[in-house]
């Protein structure tokens, strides 16, 4: 029982770590709808995210075939999970790369336009194709880690509750920090990297990009503090 514990905060603590791209580009889409909508994005997106991974859970031995070969094209082997995280990986650069360019490019030609009114659907499917490509990167991890599939359901609901609890501060806390939402989207950015290299079987270590966006983190908090200080 003691090992079962360990393993399902374990798989908790991992899962939370994986979790926060998902709240980050839930967060940043919700920012763009009206106050009352906010909420509701979050709540459909991150409860969305948990029903697919107990979606998943139950075709365990279909995900687990998603690792298998499908073809071969000069010596390197795409598995349908290959091919998710390499599609799910493109989609979040050009939806990083496109807020990047909003938020600096083009702020001065919104100023002289009126602003377009974006789709709470729109929002939603494009949150339901990340919540799909993080879901199957998130489960093919667990049933590598664990064994007993209540640990995995157990972990996956805990964890959803958890980016519920958490999502509203994040989301808070980025859109009053404009230079925090564009340090967000340069971390989304190397997300979606990495999941293009781990597709082409180039496994970039996690904790060397969170470490790094850590440490940008930080030093993005001590020039605020500074600015605050001089102020």
């Amino acid at each position: 029982m003691t090992e079962s514990i360990i393993s399902l905060l374990s798989l908790i603590a991992l899962e939370v770590i994986l979790g926060i791209d998902n709240i980050i580009f839930i967060s940043i889409l919700a920012d763009k709808l009206p106050e009352n909508q906010r909420s509701k994005l979050r709540f459909w997106g991150i409860g969305l995210a948990m029903l697919m991974r107990l979606c998943l859970l139950a075709f365990i031995s279909w995900i687990l075939k998603l690792d298998s070969t499908l073809f071969t094209i000069f010596d390197i082997d795409f598995s349908g999970k290959g091919l998710i995280l390499i599609i799910g990986g493109l989609f979040l650069i050009y939806k990083s790369t496109k807020e990047i360019y909003h938020k600096t490019e083009a702020t001065q030609e919104s100023h002289n336009q009126n602003t377009p009114v974006v789709s709470f659907k729109r929002l939603l499917s494009e949150v339901i194709i990340l919540d799909l490509v993080f879901s199957i990167d998130s489960i093919i991890t667990a049933v590598g880690m664990v064994q007993q599939l209540w640990v995995m359901y157990a972990a996956v609901v805990i964890t959803v509750v958890i980016m519920l609890l958490a999502s509203k501060p994040i989301s808070e806390f980025i859109r009053n920090h404009p230079s925090f939402k564009i340090l967000a989207l340069c971390f989304l950015m190397m997300i979606g990297v990495s999941l293009i290299a781990e597709g082409f079987h180039f496994e970039i270590p996690k904790g060397y990009i969170y470490f790094s966006m850590l440490f940008a983190f930080l030093v993005d908090i001590i020039q605020m503090k500074t600015a605050k200080g001089q102020k």
